[in-house]
């Protein structure tokens, strides 16, 4: 997985709630929180992505989107090369918030690839996360877009469903499961699930103190981590 250090990781997903020094006040504490149990994706505008890049060392500052282009032709279109110089290492790709073709995304897989960047695809549902498995992405995010933002988590039995399906057709690929994520009590148990990795957006950009909020998820994280281990 490229720049990724550790099998178990945490996405902060701001999406466009935050820009700016709010934001940067955040990659700053998200950037202190990594260590060799837990990897930090942490996402942004694109104007915000290079200075992402500049304030931070441990976190792997990720776009929300890209476009499978070169540099050449396409006006509006995202392109990963300037990403990839700006400091960005990840990227999310078919987003419920901005969904692709499969021509699309084929094309953004093939680019992530040529450029090392990781790629995070997200699935709507188990029998498309089987067929985005195919594809040989990073990381599968396995989210019914019904829960995004509602509070309630897909649940355990969907976590091993989506699990065993995806390792099934191929094993490489890391599986993140983050619908409906809101306090670190969620994180604890989709990660003691079987998740490899979950994260977060309204749950921490809405919170009294986000700070607090994602010091506790990626805590969180690093508990269920160590009482599977004993399990």
């Amino acid at each position: 997985m490229g720049a990724s250090r550790a099998s178990h990781f945490f996405v902060f997903n701001p999406k466009s709630y935050l820009c700016g020094q709010t934001l940067m006040n955040l990659v700053k504490e998200a950037d202190q929180l990594v260590d060799e149990d837990v990897t930090i994706f942490v996402t942004g505008p694109y104007v915000d992505l290079k200075e992402m890049a500049e304030q931070s060392q441990n976190i792997i500052v990720t776009a929300q989107h890209l476009d499978g282009i070169y540099p050449g032709r396409g006006m509006g279109a995202v392109l990963p090369e300037s990403l990839r110089k700006a400091g960005v290492g990840a990227t999310f790709l078919n987003h419920a918030e901005h969904p692709m073709t499969l021509s699309e995304l084929v094309k953004a897989l093939k680019v992530c690839r040529t450029l090392e960047l990781i790629s995070i695809v997200c699935a709507d549902s188990v029998e498309e996360a089987k067929a985005i498995a195919v594809l040989n992405p990073d990381i599968i995010l396995c989210e019914p877009t019904s829960l995004i933002g509602t509070g309630q988590t897909s649940g355990e039995s969907y976590i091993r469903e989506t699990n065993e399906a995806i390792k099934n057709i191929n094993p490489n690929v890391l599986v993140m499961q983050a619908a409906g994520i809101s306090n670190a009590t969620d994180v604890y148990h989709t990660i003691l699930a079987g998740a490899d990795g979950t994260g977060c957006t309204s749950g921490i950009v809405k919170a009294p103190s986000p700070q607090h909020m994602l010091v506790d998820m990626v805590s969180a994280v690093r508990k269920a981590i160590a009482d599977k281990e004993v399990q």
